[in-house]
């Protein structure tokens, strides 16, 4: 047996003084701010987590060790770290800045939705080794673009870009983490690759040239990478390089071998919203639009410009009243509201009502029409949240449809037509839209078709309707034995009338 040394009970009384002596209470008279407690934060962390600004930020000792915030005599070092950040702190946005990060709090739930799937554009997502085998490619594109063009003389460009650098940083919400080399040739080589996609795009369709060096189907990642809102160059530089590669397009001198920049982007715009049934109309529209900032913003401003019900740039659309709730559609239709196509408009926006007639656009539910919607709903929420009309139009449909008989409905009626190939999918989806989306204000129009519906489905009437409907005639077979139920009390009715007539004449 191994026997051990035995201490003196004197050391250790002395040892259990000094650490009796150094405890400290765990809390203080003044503590006011805590850490939640596991057991509650585990169910919903995100819950205590700050979304944008974090304050006393990776100092938990501050909280948990009683330091003080602030000393009288504060230490040099101190002071200097303190001034030299103070010193350094610029303005996160400027007046240029138009292209975000999409918020954490909206971009957790579905990822892929604000990720490029095949090419990146512009810094944010420059060098994600995911996207680096379209990088030869677009090099490929830069330099046929530089070829094609009639200055064809590379360092013109260069020095083009090189002069919009400042520009160009102020557009970009987050601090670009490259030396100005590297973001001139980055920006250079990205507004070259989408010119010279467009352009092939252009003259496949209006002059059959099939010299497309890209699969179908990586054309069409291309196209809905070219509309994410963290995936966008400046529409300025575009313009600025196409016309100083094809002066002769500024004047409108060669047409047809040197189209308006304008007029190429009608090929990437999402067809999920926008219908280009028209083409002459939406190319009318087209040129009709100031103050492009980038793709993203180009389809939201064609979006609005299509509009009958509202065109904010030019009436002035007011946007005093709140978001309130409505029924969802199979509700309506119970209560006696009518579903229809509004055959009058192509805008998903313009909504009708008359009297008790919902009108709504018809619109095709494709793989694309989420990350579109997301992508316009997120620039909304960074750019304009005060002038968010297509949040508006989906916080209609959020109301509209919430489970997959809504979508039956619809789908019924000729409003949607569903491309996933599943009812539950499509209501699923305009759920998920507006998950942790601001609204501040809400369109008047819109306001006063939910507060008529409203009424409408207020009347007793329609309520009453709208229970012998759910309770009785909800299933074929309930509504065959409800009419058998009431022919039967009818008959029964007429007997015993008969019978008393029989004994009274008697």
């Amino acid at each position: 047996m191994e026997h051990h040394e035995s201490h003196n009970p004197n050391d250790i009384a002395i040892q259990i003084n000094e650490m009796l002596e150094k405890a400290k209470p765990l809390y203080k008279d003044e503590y006011c701010i805590y850490r939640v407690y596991y057991e509650i934060r585990s169910s919903n962390a995100d819950a205590y987590t700050p979304i944008v600004v974090s304050i006393v930020k990776g100092n938990t000792s501050l909280i948990h060790k009683g330091h003080k915030m602030a000393r009288p005599d504060p230490d040099e070092a101190t002071m200097k770290i303190i001034k030299t950040r103070l010193e350094e702190a610029k303005p996160r946005f400027s007046e240029e800045c138009c292209i975000y990060r999409v918020p954490s709090n909206i971009r957790k739930h579905n990822e892929d939705a604000y990720t490029p799937e095949v090419v990146s554009i512009g810094p944010f997502h420059h060098g994600n080794k995911n996207l680096l085998d379209m990088e030869h490619q677009k090099s490929l594109y830069c330099r046929q673009f530089i070829e094609r063009s009639q200055t064809k003389n590379l360092e013109s460009f260069v020095s083009c870009v090189q002069e919009l650098e400042a520009r160009i940083c102020g557009c970009y919400s987050d601090e670009i983490k490259l030396s100005k080399e590297e973001l001139v040739m980055l920006i250079l080589v990205d507004s070259c690759f989408i010119l010279q996609f467009l352009l092939r795009y252009h003259f496949m369709f209006t002059h059959g040239d099939n010299a497309f060096l890209l699969p179908q189907r990586l054309r069409h990642y291309i196209r809905n990478d070219l509309l994410l809102v963290e995936n966008q160059v400046p529409f300025f530089v575009l313009e600025k390089l196409y016309y100083l590669a094809f002066p002769s397009a500024l004047n409108g001198d060669d047409l047809h071998n040197h189209p308006p920049l304008l007029l190429l982007t009608l090929f990437i715009l999402p067809s999920s919203i926008i219908s280009l049934d028209k083409v002459d109309n939406v190319i009318l529209l087209l040129f009709n639009i100031d103050g492009i900032s980038h793709f993203t913003d180009l389809s939201r401003k064609l979006l609005l410009r299509s509009s009958q019900l509202f065109q904010p740039s030019t009436s002035g659309c007011s946007r005093e009243a709140q978001a309130m709730h409505i029924y969802s559609a199979t509700e309506l239709n119970e209560l006696g509201v009518k579903f229809e196509v509004n055959k009058n408009s192509q805008c998903l926006l313009d909504l009708q009502l008359s009297p008790h007639t919902l009108r709504i656009p018809f619109t095709r539910v494709e793989n694309s029409t989420e990350i579109v919607l997301r992508n316009l709903l997120a620039f909304e929420q960074c750019h304009c949240i005060r002038e968010s009309y297509l949040t508006d139009y989906i916080i209609f449909l959020d109301f509209l449809i919430n489970t997959d008989k809504d979508v039956d409905l619809l789908i019924k009626k000729g409003i949607i037509e569903g491309g996933l190939g599943d009812s539950n999918a499509v209501a699923k989806m305009y759920n998920g839209l507006a998950v942790n989306i601001l609204t501040p204000n809400f369109n008047v129009k819109y306001s006063h078709i939910f507060e008529k519906l409203n009424a409408f489905c207020a009347r007793p009437w329609n309520k009453r309707v709208a229970t012998l409907k759910r309770d009785y005639c909800n299933t074929p077979w309930k509504t065959v034995a409800s009419i058998a139920g009431i022919f039967l009390l009818i008959l029964t009715i007429i007997q015993t009338v008969f019978s008393i007539l029989q004994v009274v004449l008697s």
